[in-house]
């Protein structure tokens, strides 16, 4: 499995998080989006639903039932319902302690560089990442908003 690492500059997570989303659906993965907080939870709720005008994405937290039935399934937890082969951590929510429920593919941080809280969290959980000993690697905006790999 592999960690990756996305550092937000151009864009921030409301515009990223469903871009990575349909790009995990589309290589027929099912996605757990993990936050810290349940008010960032609504806002992902709501924002995934209405990113595009001509499109949405279908998911659900614990309180819409059947989670074993959600493409995206979004939580404050550790627990992976829907069987998912992707793992996104955003709000610095902790990753190591929710590998546990995998087996994922991947799990991904997303995080906003230009929040200095998140930064650092970033920063540390890189270390510890690396400490577990698994393969990392680190994704940057270009000008254009485009990821590139940069580690």
């Amino acid at each position: 499995m592999e960690v990756w690492f996305y550092h937000l500059e151009r864009r921030g997570r409301e515009e990223a998080l469903p871009v990575l989303l349909e790009k995990a659906l589309a290589r027929g993965w099912r996605a757990v989006v993990q936050a810290k907080s349940e008010e960032l939870l609504d806002a992902l709720d709501q924002r995934l639903w209405t990113y595009a005008d001509d499109s949405f994405l279908a998911h659900g937290q614990a309180s819409d039932g059947d989670p074993d039935l959600q493409p995206v399934y979004l939580t404050t937890g550790d627990e992976n319902p829907n069987g998912a082969r992707l793992r996104l951590f955003v709000e610095d929510a902790p990753i190591l302690p929710s590998l546990g429920a995998g087996p994922y593919e991947r799990a991904m941080l997303v995080f906003d560089g230009r929040d200095e809280a998140e930064l650092a969290g970033a920063r540390a959980q890189w270390r510890a990442v690396r400490d577990a000993g698994l393969p990392a690697s680190y994704w940057a905006q270009d000008a254009a908003g485009r990821w590139e790999k940069k580690a």
